[in-house]
């Protein structure tokens, strides 16, 4: 008789803030105030969402997150941003410490109602470490093949299938 699977916490499951994001969005500008709002969409519909701030100054910051975790317990707590030179020798490259493990880091997932590094959560793996080996295979050969952006894309609208009359 086979019994309940106990798949493990995977970091593609997990809500995540990304430097990169911020950066996109003008929150890392040095010197600068800035506020804002990100949501995240589930696919039965239900939404989250969490109010940021961030203060820089040249080479370092702070973040601020505040957002209700279980529609009960009301958070509101700081994040450290650091600067680092980059390593091509073009500029500083903005990372948050962890205020939990003191780790630096690009993204924090959101783990037990707080924003931490993956490595506060043991046991947490990434979702092709729980695939078999043969489904491993098959998604290194058919990679492409398999990809929802490009299904997605094709089946977009606006998307032109025909340019001057070709495919």
């Amino acid at each position: 008789m086979g019994r309940w699977s106990t798949y493990p916490t995977t970091v593609n499951d997990l809500r995540e803030i990304d430097i990169s994001f911020l950066s996109k969005h003008d929150y890392l500008k040095p010197d600068n105030f800035r506020s804002g709002v990100i949501t995240w969409s589930y696919s039965n519909g239900n939404k989250n969402s969490i109010s940021i701030h961030t203060v820089t100054n040249e080479t370092d910051g702070v973040l601020t997150l505040d957002y209700t975790y279980n529609n009960t317990e009301k958070i509101n707590y700081q994040i450290q941003l650091i600067t680092r030179p980059s390593n091509l020798g073009k500029g500083l490259i903005w990372f948050f410490v962890c205020p939990y493990t003191g780790k630096v880091c690009r993204k924090l997932h959101l783990i037990n109602g707080y924003f931490k590094h993956r490595s506060a959560l043991s046991g947490i793996m990434y979702k092709s470490q729980i695939e078999s080996k043969k489904w491993r295979e098959w998604s290194k050969i058919f990679k492409g093949d398999f990809d929802d952006k490009i299904y997605s894309e094709l089946y977009s609208k606006g998307f032109k299938k025909f340019y001057a009359g070709k495919i």
